[in-house]
């Protein structure tokens, strides 16, 4: 009995000692391709939109006003066909009046008062990619592993969705390759109520954001 039972606790402690010791590592694994493609976007005017000075009696005190739309042109060229899709990211993180993907922020005055906000608008219609005779829109809010319908909606750059572009309507397989874009970018930017703002110094409106391809 006594050695049965030796032999039995011998036998579990071993089996413990093993789990044990396999549950003390883990794999890791690293991954990733590097691609010979490269594609280099650009903004007219240094992507750069200055309102100039903005007088506060054309602002209302207590709505939101939006200011006058501007435009730019936007240009992707890369030295071999790519999927790719495009995205937003605020430099500005956690100013807009607005807490949504499509919406980037301006900073904050002297009093940490938030300013206002601005979405960037891509407008399929007015887009020529290669020798397509149509660019549509499609996006992925999942990280490119499902894609919207195609369509040619205009459609606000988001921080958290991919943006890519397709020849077919309709389709959800997703961005097909490119080699050069050229478009029309929208910005609509719009400031909170003077009410709610420190004017009793200027204030200077500070948004910044990067534009990034992201490869498929």
């Amino acid at each position: 009995m006594n050695r049965h039972f030796a032999v039995l606790v011998t036998t579990l402690l071993s089996s413990v000692t093993h789990n044990a010791l396999a549950a003390s590592t883990v794999d890791l694994t690293v991954k990733g391709i590097i691609t010979p493609v490269a594609c280099m976007p650009s903004l007219s005017n240094n992507g750069l939109v200055d309102y100039g000075k903005i007088s506060r009696q054309e602002l209302s005190v207590d709505k939101r006003t939006r200011l006058r739309d501007r435009t730019l042109d936007l240009r992707i060229q890369c030295n071999a066909p790519a999927r790719f899709a495009l995205r937003m990211r605020d430099n500005r993180d956690g100013s807009a009046i607005v807490n949504s993907e499509i919406y980037y922020g301006l900073n904050i005055d002297g009093s940490g008062n938030k300013i206002g906000l601005y979405s960037l608008n891509f407008e399929p219609a007015s887009t020529v990619v290669d020798d397509w005779s149509q660019t549509f829109r499609t996006d992925s809010t999942t990280g490119g592993v499902a894609w919207s319908s195609s369509n040619s909606r205009s459609i606000p750059i988001g921080a958290r969705s991919y943006l890519g572009f397709t020849d077919a309507s309709g389709s959800s397989a997703g961005p097909i390759a490119i080699q050069n874009l050229t478009s029309r970018v929208t910005l609509e930017t719009v400031i909170a109520p003077t009410s709610e703002l420190d004017l009793s110094t200027e204030v200077q409106l500070d948004g910044s954001a990067m534009l990034d391809v992201v490869y498929l």
